[in-house]
């Protein structure tokens, strides 16, 4: 019976190292997490002192624990020790700090970081002395070790999915800009040519016909105030939601581009629309904005390219012909352009969206996008874009 005042005695000699290093643990751990995110910074000093002071602690405790048990012969602690409750608190501080780790640092840095808390962490366990061999030992730490790793498993995955969150929002943004970058060249820009090109007209006639210059110079303040509205307008769409935007412009806005591209220059411009387009249902949204842009882009680079051109071509028609389901067909087509003398060559557009950006829409949508010179002289760009099959009753499809 002589036994029992030797091992208590060892056990409360070793007790103050568990309790120094549960204290450390627990005030960093709280002042962490209390200021965060102002000590995010210091979290990675944070986790070594934690790993250095509870290693230290297990190595003390152990030491004296031993001691104490080998003094009086007996295997160790029982299960009322008072070192069980330190050791939980300061291994649930532990397991906190890891998932902040887990949590909000780097996945490289992370690893490195959350290695020794894990290792400090899962040993508290030999403080208690309840193991008679190093496989047991080691089996103890390993069920220990359950619970850092869970707390990193679980920081982890919200670390993932606050990153895939942000990876969405950065996507989001990079697409709103592309869509304002289409929308200023397909839109603004046929506006500020038809500027360019009137601005060019006034400074040729203006020595030898000066009473022309007046009417010119309205007709560029016209196109300027078209610019800006035009400008105004894609703002605005771009503050709704997606599909507001590709459900801006459609087939009935076509005529007034035409019309907007002769009263600017463009002399002998014709459109030829096919009657069938403007049945309901008859053109998706999508599909009729992508053929106004179309329009425009090829006005514009008409405009840019062959100012001389007397005669335009925009044609838009249904076409049936040898196919299971409709196709909607958009051909702008230019006669031979000759640039007046005297009138500068403008500097060509390199680095905007222009066709390679819409052959892409294009193709999206199923569809094929060529331009090239034609017979005889001048250059069309032709577009085909699939429509949904008719209904199985022959009515219009909705």
């Amino acid at each position: 019976m002589t036994v029992t005042t030797p091992v208590a005695g060892g056990v409360a000699g070793a007790g103050w190292p568990a309790t120094a290093a549960m204290a450390t643990a627990v005030g960093v751990v709280a002042a962490t997490a209390g200021w965060w995110p102002r000590t995010r910074r210091a979290l990675g000093t944070a986790v070594i002192l934690v790993a250095t002071v509870s290693a230290l602690g297990t190595v003390l405790t152990g030491a004296g624990a031993g001691a104490g048990a080998s003094g009086g012969g007996g295997d160790g602690p029982d299960g009322d020790s008072p070192l069980g409750l330190p050791m939980l608190v300061e291994f649930a501080a532990v397991t906190v700090l890891v998932f902040l780790v887990a949590r909000y640092v780097p996945t490289p840095r992370s690893v490195l970081l959350m290695a020794p808390l894990t290792v400090s962490g899962s040993t508290v366990i030999l403080r208690m002395g309840t193991y008679h061999s190093l496989p047991e030992a080691f089996g103890q730490c390993a069920f220990m070790a359950l619970g850092p790793l869970g707390a990193a498993t679980v920081g982890g995955r919200l670390r993932a999915l606050e990153t895939r969150r942000l990876r969405a929002v950065r996507a989001a943004r990079r697409a709103q800009r592309l869509e304002l970058a289409r929308d200023l060249h397909d839109f603004v820009a046929h506006d500020v040519s038809g500027i360019v090109v009137l601005a060019q007209a006034a400074r040729l006639v203006g020595s030898d016909r000066p009473e022309k210059v007046p009417e010119l110079l309205e007709r560029i303040e016209a196109a300027g105030l078209r610019a800006l509205a035009s400008m105004d307008r894609t703002v605005h769409m771009l503050s709704e939601s997606a599909p507001h935007r590709q459900h801006a412009y459609g087939l009935a806005d076509i005529a007034d581009v035409v019309e907007h591209f002769r009263s600017v220059g463009g002399a002998g411009a014709r459109l030829e629309l096919d009657p069938a387009t403007g049945a309901p249902g008859a053109v998706p949204h999508e599909v009729a904005a992508t053929a106004h842009r179309v329009v425009v882009e090829a006005l514009t680079n008409v405009r840019r390219h062959a100012p001389g051109a007397t005669a335009v071509r925009v044609r838009i028609a249904l076409d049936h012909t040898g196919r299971p389901a409709p196709v909607l067909t958009v051909e702008v087509a230019n006669g031979p352009g000759s640039r007046p003398t005297g009138r500068p060559a403008p500097e060509r557009h390199r680095g905007g969206s222009g066709l390679t950006a819409l052959t892409e829409r294009v193709r999206a949508l199923g569809g094929t996008l060529s331009a090239g010179p034609q017979t005889g002289g001048g250059w069309q760009t032709a577009v085909t874009l699939p429509l949904p099959p008719p209904a199985d009753d022959g009515s219009t499809p909705p």
